[in-house]
């Protein structure tokens, strides 16, 4: 779940590069997507022993019938050069067209707190395709691609969220390291996830409310559209790994749910002459059969990153685990 903000114009000629590798990387994703084949996907993110709990910051590699909701976030951050606190619900929705290939559309309510005054409205909706590419269940490996298509107009002016169409083409991987050696078995109940996507408008600008730096009042401004790339990363810790039910080497006959996962996320939104915006979040995970609960910090490592500690809780339901009879097998099942 990227985070977008508003800046400044960048160099014309590195706008038209990341503009081209964007482009590249949705054609390479959408025909990776339609053409892949890998055995089918186990549910809630599971290969061999280890659990990838969903992510909050940004996308995890599971590619299920799943719904976030609710999805809460609060946070304070910078836009159009003024310090506000945004108030988000959100909810995503994902549904398998096949084994290994998923359609997802999600979106969201901005309470935004501009200090002299406040503001609401729904945030940018967006529609994707998402694939598994690859899995490993031995050596504890999932690597997955999309891409998605943020719908121009569906957020508010209000809340900073009317933006042009936007394409943003993505990579998604997750590694555990329960296949170490017995000399390093200490670090079997780690694990580490990522995610890279490039986030291109269609148009150059869009018209938004911000704080007129000469009034110091609310009125619409244009918004300088430039082309994102979102990253991160997170550390993770198994506790199935604790338990007797683990034998190195071995597949587990059960899921290995029922457990709490602490995690630590890492989030960066990177755009062309502006600093890089990095949070650190961590938090824990509770992932039982049909659910799983997370929460975590927001905390700054700039000043881009946000102005002060912030939080995210999300309640995440496994779809076919809880309604079998409709989610229990992919739309189109090979």
């Amino acid at each position: 779940m990227a985070m977008h903000r508003s800046t400044r114009a960048t160099d014309p000629v590195a706008r038209r590069c990341i503009a081209y590798i964007g482009a590249r990387c949705l054609r390479i994703c959408l025909l990776l997507s339609f053409a892949v084949w890998c055995p089918p996907a186990q549910a809630h993110g599971i290969v061999g022993n280890r659990l990838f709990p969903g992510t909050l910051a940004f996308e995890d590699p599971a590619v299920n019938d799943e719904l976030a909701f609710p999805d809460f976030s609060s946070v304070g951050q910078w836009d159009q050069g003024s310090a506000v606190v945004d108030d988000r619900v959100g909810w995503s929705f994902s549904r398998l067209l096949t084994p290994t290939i998923a359609i997802g559309v999600g979106g969201g309510w901005i309470h935004r707190n501009w200090r002299a005054s406040q503001t609401s409205g729904f945030d940018v909706t967006n529609v994707g395709l998402k694939a598994l590419l690859y899995k490993n269940d031995s050596r504890e490996v999932m690597f997955s691609a999309g891409a998605s298509w943020g719908v121009g107009g569906s957020g508010s002016q209000a809340v900073g969220a009317n933006r042009s169409d936007t394409v943003q083409p993505g990579l998604f991987f997750g590694k555990g390291f329960g296949d170490l050696p017995e000399c390093v078995s200490w670090l079997r109940p780690f694990a580490v996830t990522g995610a890279v996507s490039v986030e291109h408008p269609l148009a150059a600008s869009s018209m938004n409310l911000g704080i007129d730096p000469q009034t110091g009042q609310l009125s619409q401004m244009t918004t300088r559209n430039v082309d994102f790339l979102h990253w991160g990363f997170s550390v993770q810790y198994s506790t199935f790994y604790l338990t007797n039910r683990f034998a190195p080497g071995k597949l587990p006959k059960g899921e290995p749910v029922q457990q709490f996962v602490p995690i630590v996320e890492f989030a960066f939104d990177s755009a062309n002459g502006v600093k890089t915006a990095a949070t650190m979040n961590p938090g824990i995970a509770y992932v039982a059969n049909t659910y799983q609960v997370g929460v975590e910090a927001i905390v700054p490592l700039n000043s881009e990153g946000g102005r002060n500690v912030g939080m995210r809780a999300q309640l995440l339901l496994f779809l076919d685990d809880l309604l079998p009879s409709i989610f229990g097998k992919p739309i189109f099942d090979r």
